[in-house]
């Protein structure tokens, strides 16, 4: 058992001679892989904006001049931004409506409904809807919303002249460049907008009152029953619009006409007898319009042929691109049927002209989205396609640099045939790099293209020269019992799982909390059965992960308890002083043994402990002053301000003069950033900072006694033979098909690092009193800083674990590195594809910031590998028995 590496045993072929060339090698592919990793995660992140974010607008289609007269020879527009439809209709609680005007209105004078947006419900793309007729431009997204990446038509650029007043966020988007127009705006200063849900998808903030009344607009009909009246095939918000009006709004009797919000557009224009703004996706609702049978069917026309534009021009400028188009078959002989439609009118058949125009438009509406996503599966496929085979490659590299496999299963002649067969498998990669390049060039396609398929080319190409070891690998996989598969299969699955785990508790992160309650029993059961009760370690490492389960089901936005804060320097210090006493007294409990100092040479620094200690309580007593002088509003003294920084500096240096046995260097930096995470913490946070690091002990204990548990399972003949073959170099062995549980949990603690306190949401909401105790004027950069630098300190206490653990078990940190980042990316494809161009901005930029944040993983934890190692590089282990530990 002990002797099975990742897939194969440990009787390496390698000859000492070969050590140093093989490590040599191993630097090499090290330092590229991590430059490759950086670029090619760099590129493949900016997919998204191609294929999720392309802009639906496009350029040079011809007007379409009504063939109607105008119903109206002049329109106001009020829009109240923020005016949800059941506040609108519905009484206030005395029983009384909001809007007694338009209520007279919609009962004796004009028409009414629900208009459904599409969300981000905000007030920039609202208002594109209703005055462009489109919903908002995806590619904005990579400008706040507030800019226009592409330039748009309106309703007002038709206009003869448009008078604007409003927003200073809104009008200028519109009539900033209009020449034909006269606008102003009130000040920033007066905006007052109602608290309370925005910009999400809820049907209260999608659903927005319509009502319309004068020239050209239809008036009131009576109707017997609650059903209202839809014009439109679907609605863009995606909710259910068959329920009846709600008896309480006071309108069953008058027929209710919904509307998408950017059919306001075409109705506007039709209104007017101008023609509609050429990138308008909306329908003209007729329920609306008040006008002969003849001239509707005119209007409908002219709003299908504006829409049917824009499909003609988006189909032309792929076609001149493309060197295999495939056209939009429903539309092939879209020619045919506007001759038909005119025939129709001609013979005054209006109902089927109007039957067959709504049905082309739809079709229209069809092919436009068919070219907006026209690319997505060759990009989608190419993007997921580098991802896999940068992860083959990530799996061909551990298995040939950190196990025996090499040498175990690669004959000479087969490392001979590939070295010749390397130049061929480069010349066929190159020159398909090349023909691809050219083709797409062919194809005018943006440069980000080409990268994008010569990355997932070069990785390819990496992988295929290396088929003779993969085939070796096969071959050796076929020879194994069918346990072993079995086995091999089942960690698969379960890696699996826990990413998928990881994936949903992005969004949930209360899963953490079962998944602790989980882990902590099974934990404590399994070592209860293998080690004494009396021990301690099975109940310790039960009732910490119990602990840290608690912290998930808090609030994602952390409460101010300041006391709080101040009891956790007390549990902090008592935590510090255990672990002291552990340190210095555990001679007699060999599993402790490894992790303990007590034997080593002297203390270089006896009292830095107590320092250490004296800094968490000064942090404590400089928490209730600087809250004391804010709840007091009195500012904040310098030399407390001073006092603070010094504390929060001072105290992080101080772990790197602590002895540096495991147990003694991991508790000096546990206190040494303590200070400035009190400093910092405004709550429950700050228990959560001590919870964490008990965590982090636990799964330090049970990483320490699996050599003690497995020691009776392996003869000492086998442990004498394997002995000989299990160490690559510097006493780092090999890894083992076991060693995957040790990147999989870090993953899991890392991501409670972050999740035990809040969520993405949470970030931009922080209270200012967290960075109050260091600086009292608002600087945006230094409190982002302070903000991302205590975020930072959860995920150094579970890198330093890490670093830790694999000094522990004497394995390659750089092999569970890599394999980190393979795992990782399981999770960056799965959010790849969650990835949002519709629903609210918190939905759009969470979706957005999943993929961003597990993709610059790779960079991460490269980062915090590098910090951490400044602490944890001499930390020394001792073990009792070498030959156990070594054999695991």
């Amino acid at each position: 058992m002990g002797g099975d590496g990742i897939l194969g045993n440990r009787d390496s072929k390698q000859s000492k001679g070969s050590i140093p060339r093989r490590r040599k090698w191993v630097k090499r592919r090290e330092t590229w892989l991590v430059i490759l990793g950086v670029i090619l995660h760099a590129v493949y992140m900016l997919s998204i904006f191609d294929i999720y974010f392309k802009t639906p607008i496009v350029h040079g289609m011809d007007l379409v001049s009504p063939r109607f007269s105008a119903p109206a020879k002049r329109l106001v527009l009020l829009v109240a931004d923020g005016l949800r439809a059941d506040k609108f209709f519905e009484p206030d609680s005395e029983g009384n409506f909001r809007a007694p005007f338009l209520r007279s209105v919609i009962k004796n004078q004009g028409r009414w409904g629900v208009s459904h947006a599409r969300p981000p419900t905000e007030s920039r793309p609202g208002h594109v809807a209703i005055i462009a007729g489109f919903y908002e431009d995806p590619s904005a997204v990579t400008k706040g919303w507030k800019a226009n990446p592409v330039e748009f038509d309106s309703v007002f650029n038709r206009s003869r002249h448009t008078f604007s007043f409003g927003s200073p966020d809104i009008v200028p988007i519109f009539c900033g460049a209009l020449p034909h127009s006269t606008w102003n705006t009130y000040p920033h200063e007066f905006e007052d907008f109602a608290t309370g849900s925005h910009g999400d998808g809820h049907p209260s903030n999608t659903d927005t009152p319509l009502v319309a009344w004068g020239a050209g607009i239809k008036h009131p009909k009576p109707i017997s029953g609650r059903d209202h009246s839809d014009h439109v095939l679907r609605f863009v918000d995606e909710h259910l619009h068959d329920t009846p009006t709600p008896e309480e709004w006071g309108l069953n009797g008058i027929e209710r006409v919904d509307v998408n919000q950017a059919d306001i557009a075409p109705l506007m224009s039709t209104l007017l007898g101008l023609p509609c703004p050429v990138n308008s996706v909306g329908n003209l609702p007729l329920g609306y319009v008040d006008m002969k049978e003849e001239e509707e069917v005119e209007a409908v026309l002219a709003n299908t042929k504006q829409i049917l534009n824009q499909f003609l021009r988006k189909s032309q400028i792929k076609r001149s691109s493309s060197l295999y188009f495939k056209p939009f078959k429903p539309l092939a002989h879209y020619s045919s049927m506007l001759s038909q439609i005119e025939d129709l009118l001609s013979a005054r058949d209006y109902k089927a002209a109007m039957q067959l125009s709504e049905n082309l438009r739809n079709l229209s509406l069809k092919g436009l989205h068919y070219f907006q996503t026209y690319d997505w599966l060759m990009l989608m496929t190419i993007i997921t396609l580098g991802y896999i085979g940068w992860m083959v490659f990530l799996v061909v590299h551990v298995l040939q640099a950190y196990t025996s496999l090499l040498g175990d299963i690669y004959t000479k002649e087969e490392a001979v045939r590939q070295k010749y067969n390397t130049g061929k498998v480069y010349l066929w990669g190159c020159l398909f790099m090349g023909i691809t390049s050219f083709l797409l060039f062919l194809e005018h396609s943006p440069p980000l293209y080409h990268a994008y398929f010569a990355m997932t080319i070069f990785l390819w190409t990496q992988i295929f020269n290396e088929h003779q070891f993969i085939k070796a690998l096969w071959r050796h996989l076929s020879g194994r019992k069918f346990n072993y598969v079995i086995k091999l299969l089942t960690t698969g699955v379960v890696s699996v799982f826990i990413l998928e785990f990881l994936v949903h508790s992005f969004t949930e992160r209360k899963l953490y909390t079962w998944c602790f309650l989980v882990v902590g029993a099974i934990a404590s059961i399994y070592l209860y059965n293998l080690i004494p009760w009396r021990s301690g370690i099975p109940v310790f490492v039960c009732l910490t992960c119990w602990f840290l389960s608690l912290f998930t089901l808090m609030p994602a936005e952390i409460p101010d308890n300041n006391k709080l804060v101040i009891a956790s320097g007390v549990i902090i210090t008592l935590i510090g002083f255990t672990a002291k006493w552990l340190d210095l007294h555990a001679d007699g409990n060999k599993y402790w043994l490894g992790i303990c100092t007590h034997d080593m040479k002297q203390s270089r620094f006896p009292m830095l402990f107590h320092l250490q200690a004296l800094m968490v309580g000064l942090s404590s007593v400089m928490v209730f002053l600087s809250t004391s002088h804010r709840t007091e509003k009195q500012e904040l003294h310098a030399i407390h301000q001073l006092m603070n920084w010094f504390l929060a500096g001072f105290s992080m240096v101080l772990p790197l003069f602590s002895d540096n046995g495991l147990l003694s260097r991991l508790n000096s930096i546990f206190l040494g950033f303590a200070p400035t995470f009190l400093l910092l913490s405004i709550g429950y946070e700050a228990v959560f900072f001590g919870a964490l690091a008990l965590v982090l002990m636990a799964w330090i204990l049970f990483e320490n006694l699996l050599p003690y548990l497995s020691k009776g399972k392996t003869s000492s003949a086998s442990r004498k033979n394997l002995n000989e073959h299990i160490f690559l170099e510097n006493d780092v062995r090999y890894l083992q098909l076991s060693d995957v549980r040790i990147p999989l949990t870090f993953m899991v603690l890392f991501n409670v690092a972050f999740f035990g306190t809040g969520n993405f949401a949470s970030i931009a909401s922080f209270e200012i009193s967290s960075v109050y105790r260091f600086i009292t004027v608002f600087s945006p950069f230094l409190m982002a800083a302070l903000l991302i630098f205590k975020l930072f300190i959860p995920f150094m206490l579970v890198m330093c674990a890490f670093s830790a653990i694999t000094k522990l078990l004497q394995v390659q940190r750089l092999g569970c590195y890599f394999l980190v980042i393979l795992f990782s990316d399981v999770m960056t494809i799965h959010f790849f594809f969650l990835v949002r161009n519709t629903g609210s901005w918190m939905e759009i930029g969470n979706s957005i910031s999943h993929f961003g944040i597990v993709s610059a993983q790779v960079v991460f934890v490269l980062l915090l590998f590098a910090l951490t190692n400044i602490y944890t590089k001499d930390i020394q282990i001792r073990s009792a028995n070498p030959a156990s530990r070594k054999v695991m």
